[in-house]
């Protein structure tokens, strides 16, 4: 009974500054955070494992915080833990806090950014995967609220979890009944909780989730390994522990006043503000290591035969493997595509298959990036954007992942327009410091996959599907923010600059228009992000007309050549984007880039009447 009551009163403290906090900044959820106090005070003072001191420590336990506009039950948590003067939570959500209105990577304490709703279970699983592949004997916990469990990657998540079977991960749901709007889908029918976890593989405990007794009997249960992942669904109150604000509609989202504050602080009183969890510490230490270094490949290729970039990646991501043990696949159903089967079948241990759930396996590939792992998440480009919110978030969470989208554009052929990747570039490319790279033969998506590897923080690689001839020679050398110029001379009239499939057909281009005495200078802008813009200004300064005519198999806007407009703006040349204006069909690979005019007929059209403008009806 006397450590019951303990529990209650560290409780009563985590309200009190939970509260506090948001009546300071004049905004936040505090009932939201008052619902789960009580779990997760026992959570923190009973069984979370964690040295504050060392946050990256491999063998912590996880704790992720799914509801994230919670984020002021985080801090108070980590701070009861001396983590931090309790005192610093009066500065939530001020400009330069590291407490802001949701949690980020500047608070050093948080597994990812959180607050889009439904993919704290994603990254807890992707969290709980390395654990258990690795042997660390952690447990990761992931709080979730009931309104994010309509969201349909909770589902995911669970069915993932669930065949992997991680039995190290604890989904504890705070069913508190109401949401921003309007009561939950099931309120306070726990029941059906019960029933879709047990559903989805999980071992699942109901529990009272602010009796203390229940809480503590579930935790315990969950400490044990039993082949399933494991669900506590707990009935909680969104406000409980001040009369006024319990199980009331009309306060999420709402701080309360400094009146209200006090008469919430009377009913909680006494508080004792000395009260603190003393965290177990783990007994090893280990931290994530990235050296950034480029571990070079052996593979040669034959003049004379042609390959396919996809095909070429998924080779060289095996052979990067052996070489670099943090490196994991990740594969949506179709490794035979994107050819990360060999990376299966060389390195099993770190191929993780999360079937067609492109959703969750962005968010795990965030949970692995946080424990220091570089996952290479490969589908077709068409189906990343299905995870554009996942991949948004994982940005904000400044997670180490590489995105590699295959079947990219028109060129794809017969399959048609719902598996043509023509917004990728933009979806990435809208993104804060991301590097974007399509290389256009064997030889250069050989060099630049390690390099990908090597850079830290958010990368995304375009490859082909039909096969192409080498471009380049065995020992060329390629950068990322790097080009190469293919056709050149002493009286270029102006510059085409291509990108993966387009390159063949602008080199086709300038073989035509040479005949005719017209000559174009060539570019292979393999690197779309960051764009070489000291190469096009020299070729735009060489060339007889200061023009540059991009042409890209992608959508019109936000692509490559939106890239090279922007980085060349200042230049005064003039600008000709060619791209894909319309909703192709299916048809070869010819006909459909001479629909979308990207072909080199349309590249040679596009050129005479920029030179003679006067020629064109």
């Amino acid at each position: 009974m006397e450590q019951l009551n303990e529990l209650k009163e560290k409780a009563k403290l985590v309200r009190k500054w939970c509260l506090v906090s948001t009546t300071e900044a004049g905004s936040g959820h505090p009932t939201s955070c008052l619902s789960a106090a009580d779990l997760t005070t026992v959570l923190f003072d009973r069984y979370f494992t964690y040295d504050t001191s060392n946050p990256l420590n491999l063998y912590n336990d996880h704790f992720v915080l799914s509801k994230g506009h919670a984020a002021p039950l985080l801090y108070t948590l980590f701070g009861m833990a001396d983590a931090y003067p309790l005192e610093e939570l009066k500065t939530l959500r001020r400009f330069g806090s590291r407490f802001e209105g949701h949690p980020v990577p500047k608070y050093k304490y948080a597994e990812a950014a959180t607050g889009s709703l439904g993919q704290g279970l994603s990254v807890g699983a992707g969290l709980a995967l390395a654990a258990k592949r690795e042997g660390y004997g952690t447990k990761t916990y992931v709080l979730t609220g009931d309104g994010e469990l309509a969201e349909g990657q909770i589902w995911e998540a669970a069915s993932f979890a669930a065949h992997e079977k991680l039995d190290n991960l604890v989904a504890i749901l705070d069913i508190n009944r109401l949401g921003q709007s309007q009561e939950t889908m099931f309120g306070h029918h726990t029941e059906e909780y019960v029933a879709k976890f047990k559903a989805f593989g999980f071992e699942v405990i109901a529990v009272d989730g602010h009796n203390y007794e229940e809480i503590n009997n579930a935790l315990q249960a969950a400490q044990h390994h039993g082949g399933k992942p494991f669900a506590i669904i707990a009935k909680t109150f969104k406000g409980h522990g001040i009369s006024f604000l319990e199980n009331k509609e009309g306060w999420h989202g709402k701080a309360l006043s400094k009146e209200e504050l006090e008469k919430a602080l009377q009913e909680l009183a006494p508080v004792n503000d000395s009260l603190r969890f003393q965290l177990k510490k783990p007994t090893q230490a280990k931290q994530p290591q990235h050296t950034g270094t480029v571990h070079e490949t052996t593979q040669t290729f034959e003049a004379g035969k042609e390959y396919a970039t996809r095909e070429v990646f998924g080779e060289v991501l095996t052979q990067l493997g052996k070489d670099d043990k943090d490196i994991y696949a990740l594969d949506g159903d179709v490794m035979n595509s994107t050819f990360t089967q060999a990376f299966k079948k060389a390195h099993p241990e770190r191929f993780v298959e999360c079937f067609i759930a492109e959703q969750n396996m962005v968010s795990v590939a965030a949970g692995l990036s946080r424990m220091g792992k570089i996952p290479f998440v490969a589908t077709f480009a068409a189906f990343l954007t299905r995870a554009a919110d996942q991949v948004r978030m994982a940005r904000v969470s400044e997670a180490n992942i590489k995105f590699v989208g295959s079947h990219v554009g028109v060129s794809i052929g017969e399959d048609g327009p719902s598996q043509m990747g023509l917004e990728d570039i933009a979806l990435f490319g809208a993104l804060p410091d991301v590097v974007i790279l399509q290389p256009a033969d064997a030889i250069s998506t050989a060099k630049l996959i390690p390099q990908l590897a090597a850079q830290q923080g958010f990368a995304y690689m375009r490859t082909l599907r039909p096969k192409t001839p080498l471009l380049y020679k065995n020992e060329d050398i390629f950068s990322i923010g790097g080009s190469k110029v293919l056709r050149s001379s002493n009286n270029d009239d102006l510059t085409v600059a291509a990108s993966g499939i387009t390159v063949f057909e602008a080199l086709k281009a300038a073989d035509d228009l040479k005949k005719e005495n017209i000559n174009i200078r060539v570019v292979d802008c393999y690197s779309i992000q960051p764009v070489d813009a000291d190469t096009l200004k020299k070729c735009l300064d060489e060339t007889r007309q200061r023009v540059l005519i991009t042409v890209e198999d992608h959508f019109t806007h936000g692509g490559f050549g939106d890239f090279a407009a922007a980085a060349l703006a200042s230049t005064g040349a003039r600008f000709f984007k060619m791209a894909v204006r319309q909703i192709s069909q299916s048809g070869t690979k010819n006909e459909l880039m001479d629909d979308a005019g990207i072909d080199a007929a349309a590249i040679i059209t596009k050129v005479k009447s920029v030179l003679k403008p006067q020629a064109v009806a």
